[in-house]
């Protein structure tokens, strides 16, 4: 008698099988403890600039919420973001009451509808972080700059945080102190190279080339961190030089006037005693509308009839321009283009 050949069923792989016992014994588990639409959360990741500081973390949540706890190292717990949706919590309120200590943060994980929970949630720990050596410092500001002859001077001015001392919100340099440092970064603004200069204070003062354009950017710095050392670059900024144009201000006692091109000018507002002229003219005026002049400028060194001259000239382009200029703005100080 013949004895039939079925056919042969493949056996499954011993990996394959083994994983197919495994979430069988997963489901189990989650299905005893109620627990099978919580997700534990992963990839905390500490966000911290200047001390303000949010803790984030995945997955966005589909059927269930978190609840963040903190605690300095050795002490309690501490819950925030209570059954929230979101993946970041805020948490600057709890370490800018001490920078200098370190921190762990924990998310844990509730169904949706926390209220009827009960049990011990899920969780998953952050990494540790200690604020004064892991947040990150923000982008300095340049407060003021100003170049005379072969000086530049450059003030920065300290980014405000949130933490506090006696009600008052403290700046970077108020917590770090002379842990805080800048690097200026400047050049010629017709060149590339750069130099730098460095300072624990907030001021630079640096020699630089008399009659040149320099632009400069800032950097803070705590050199004795292992990371985070170094802030981003602030904004460039750059002085300004009129090359191979003569400037120069007379005041006279009637109106201000300002010329900008040799047919436009205006009344300045902010002084209606006297009269301004600015002439960018290789050749410059000393004029007024009466014989009581003082000289705002560096020359004043002018023969009479060169003043009337150069008098006569700017009364002229005043009232034969094609533009009517009232005399009452021109006696008010109103501004009026000519």
């Amino acid at each position: 008698m013949e004895i039939p050949t079925w056919p042969r069923v493949p056996c499954p792989e011993p990996a394959f099988a083994r994983t197919l016992v495994l979430g069988w014994f997963l489901l189990q588990v989650a299905g005893a403890s109620g627990t099978s639409e919580v997700v534990v959360a992963y990839n905390l990741t500490w966000k911290s600039t200047n001390f303000k500081t949010i803790l984030e973390w995945e997955p966005k949540p589909i059927n269930h919420v978190y609840t963040v706890q903190i605690s300095p190292r050795l002490g309690n717990w501490k819950s925030k973001c209570f059954y929230t949706k979101d993946t970041e919590c805020d948490l600057t309120d709890e370490i800018v009451n001490d920078v200098t200590q370190t921190y762990q943060a924990r998310v844990l994980s509730y169904p949706a509808d926390a209220n009827d929970y009960s049990g011990e949630p899920p969780f998953t720990n952050s990494p540790e972080f200690t604020p004064y050596v892991d947040t990150k410092l923000g982008q300095p500001t340049i407060q003021s700059y100003k170049q005379v002859g072969t000086k530049l001077n450059v003030t920065i001015q300290d980014a405000r945080t949130l933490v506090r001392r006696n009600g008052t919100f403290l700046s970077l340099r108020d917590v770090f102190g002379k842990n805080l440092s800048y690097t200026l970064y400047y050049w010629k603004a017709s060149s590339t190279g750069k130099k730098t200069a460095k300072t624990n204070t907030n001021e630079f003062l640096i020699d630089v080339d008399e009659g040149e354009n320099y632009c400069f950017s800032v950097q803070a710095v705590i050199p004795s961190r292992k990371a985070n050392q170094k802030s981003t670059e602030s904004s460039i900024a750059c002085t300004s030089h009129e090359k191979g144009m003569f400037r120069v201000e007379w005041l006279c006692p009637a109106f201000i006037w300002e010329t900008r091109t040799p047919s436009r000018g205006l009344v300045h507002p902010q002084n209606q005693d006297g009269l301004l002229f600015r002439e960018k003219q290789p050749s410059c005026c000393y004029c007024c509308l009466s014989v009581l002049c003082c000289s705002g400028g560096t020359l004043n060194n002018f023969r009479h009839l060169e003043m009337f001259l150069c008098c006569s000239l700017i009364l002229a382009s005043v009232f034969l321009s094609p533009y009517h200029v009232p005399s009452s703005l021109l006696s008010s100080g109103h501004m009026v283009h000519v």
